[in-house]
């Protein structure tokens, strides 16, 4: 078989597709990104980024570029069927170094993700290509797509299908969804030159017909409106009836141009696995959910920077191709729960009668004056956070406040020269040993430290400011740079590891993953093993071979035990 051209093939080139290639680019992978459409769609689908995908697009320096052109920590209001506020959520937190709601113009996003791939020539972007056929062997990936009058091949080690809820990729490898289709349907409407001044997203939920409305940048509005049962959807989509149901909206002005009108189903489906030998699926070619908690596109880009790192080590030789089993284990249920959360969202919006609704705005309201219940709701603490049980963990501290398998915070650190950065910046795209006390580096021993920087290790030991000094403490800046591994010394400038260390003092180091999840915690006593013991599920270091890695010579991943 004809030896692959490229490290992998991308199929797909919406949000996930290229923030995927955006950051194989880290890595220097080969890529070849292709997608059925010519031009980018103009209609905005997706409304809302959180923290989390923008920390994605940090990594390959996109994120301020994106939150340039977003509505920065939106809020959001909630509203009972005689509009009295159930709940105003605007989260002011920063955990992960972002504002955690953010609404954008996907044809902004899109486009602006494209233009970052222009920077690498690695990465080959074909649009009004279009995959027709796929076939995998034991050496890589064959797709055969059309392009123009013409026909394409392309040949890869691995193959990721990022190509939406009607995948071609997911149904060629004979992957199933499982899960429902809600019976309801609701409208959609975009409209543009949007006269109506509120700064926040709003729910409307009522027993009789729930809708909401969504700010969007450049001037365009989102509405959305249940369809009853018994209406014709396509009655519902008609000009007329969109207008009657937009002038509740505007009862003083002219209803705004609609741009768009679709009715759409809810999906609550999960793909029953997301790797088929040499072919993975991201986005919503793995998961569909509906759209009430604003979070399929950023489930994709959870999906997309789980699978960057581990394809970017394993295509570089720094791990043995077992570790891109651990995409399926951590990503599948964790992508099923915010499905489920998604689906129980949307049924707050419409409930059942007058007498179910007095129940639900009783909590609602009853929540809020328990103490630490309102900044529960108001700070968004009811979002799921990710945790990863099994994959690429070791779960020596399962305490259910321990951050092992789940992601670390960024708070901000100054470097030795002044610069102050955004912790991600100074860790990259390697696994770093995070210290939030001294000493880190040199309790590695030499045969550790050297393994570890064969991985592309590095260590980050944090200091506090030099203001705050004391006595016969360290100085960063009279380090020893000879070391068998990088040591990054910053300054814990407002004192998030301080503070994580004192919430968490026996976690001495995190060993964090270039996904910014937390593999293990350790104690400074016990760093040689565990470090030891988590290279091992990485396996050997070495060439990249023929089948896509190296040989696992010198340890195998186990899945089960994580």
């Amino acid at each position: 078989m004809e030896a692959p051209e490229r490290d992998v093939v991308i199929i797909g080139a919406g949000p996930a597709g290229v923030t995927l290639a955006n950051l194989l680019a880290q890595y220097g992978v080969s890529t070849t990104l292709i997608d059925r459409e010519a031009e980018i769609l103009q209609e905005p689908r997706a409304v809302g980024i959180d923290d989390e995908a923008l920390r994605t697009l940090q990594g390959f320096g996109m994120a301020e570029e994106v939150l340039a052109n977003a509505v920065r920590n939106a809020p959001i209001r909630y509203y009972d069927s005689r509009k009295r506020i159930l709940a105003h959520v605007a989260p002011s937190g920063r955990p992960y170094g972002w504002p955690r709601r953010n609404l954008f113009f996907q044809p902004n996003l899109e486009a602006t993700l494209r233009k970052s791939l222009e920077r690498f020539d690695t990465v080959e972007l074909r649009t009004g290509c279009e995959a027709v056929e796929l076939v995998q062997d034991a050496d890589g990936v064959t797709v055969t797509a059309q392009q123009g009058d013409g026909t394409v091949t392309l040949r890869a080690r691995y193959v990721i299908g990022a190509d939406g809820g009607r995948s071609f990729v997911r149904d060629a490898v004979g992957i199933e969804l499982e899960g429902d289709t809600a019976p309801m349907k609701w409208l959609v409407v975009d409209v543009k030159d949007d006269t109506w001044d509120a700064p926040y997203s709003a729910v409307y939920t009522s027993p009789h017909r729930p809708s909401m409305t969504i700010p969007l940048p450049f001037g365009y509005r989102r509405f959305e409106f249940k369809v009853l049962d018994g209406e014709d959807p396509d009655r519902m989509a008609e000009p007329e009836t969109v207008a009657e149901l937009m002038k509740q909206f505007y009862p003083d002005g002219e209803v705004p141009e609609p741009v768009r009108r679709r009715i759409y189903w809810h999906h609550s489906r999960t793909a029953t696995r997301f790797q088929e030998g040499r072919v993975f699926l991201v986005g919503d070619a793995a998961h569909l959910q509906p759209p009430f908690f604003g979070q399929g596109m950023n489930s994709g880009m959870r999906d997309v920077t789980n699978l960057a790192w581990k394809l970017g080590m394993v295509l570089t030789g720094s791990a043995s191709p077992t570790l891109l089993e651990t995409y399926d284990s951590e990503r599948r249920e964790t992508a099923r729960e915010m499905v489920q959360f998604a689906t129980g969202v949307g049924r707050l919006y419409h409930p059942a009668n007058r007498g179910t609704e007095w129940f639900r705005n009783l909590f609602f309201r009853g929540v809020q004056r328990v103490p630490g219940g309102r900044d529960y709701i108001l700070q968004m603490k009811y979002k799921p956070v990710p945790r990863y049980e099994d994959g690429f963990v070791l779960r020596n501290d399962t305490g259910r406040s321990s951050l092992v398998g789940r992601a670390f915070p960024q708070p901000m650190v100054e470097q030795l020269d002044g610069a102050r950065l955004r912790l991600d910046d100074v860790l990259g795209t390697r696994i770093a040993l995070v210290g939030g006390v001294k000493g880190v580096a040199e309790a590695l021993s030499p045969h550790v430290a050297a393994r570890l920087a064969v991985h592309n290790g590095v260590v980050v030991q944090a200091h506090v400011p030099s203001a705050y000094r004391r006595k016969g403490q360290f100085d960063p800046a009279a380090r020893d740079t000879a070391s068998e591994i990088p040591v990054v010394d910053v300054y814990d400038l407002e004192g998030g590891l301080r503070d994580l260390y004192l919430e968490h003092p026996g976690a001495e180091v995190y060993i964090v993953r270039p996904d910014r999840y937390v593999a293990a915690v350790s104690s400074i006593a016990e760093l040689n093993s565990t470090v030891e013991s988590l290279l091992e599920l990485l396996g050997s270091p070495g060439a990249v071979g023929a089948d896509g890695g190296k040989a696992a010579d010198e340890g195998t991943l186990d899945v089960r035990s994580g």
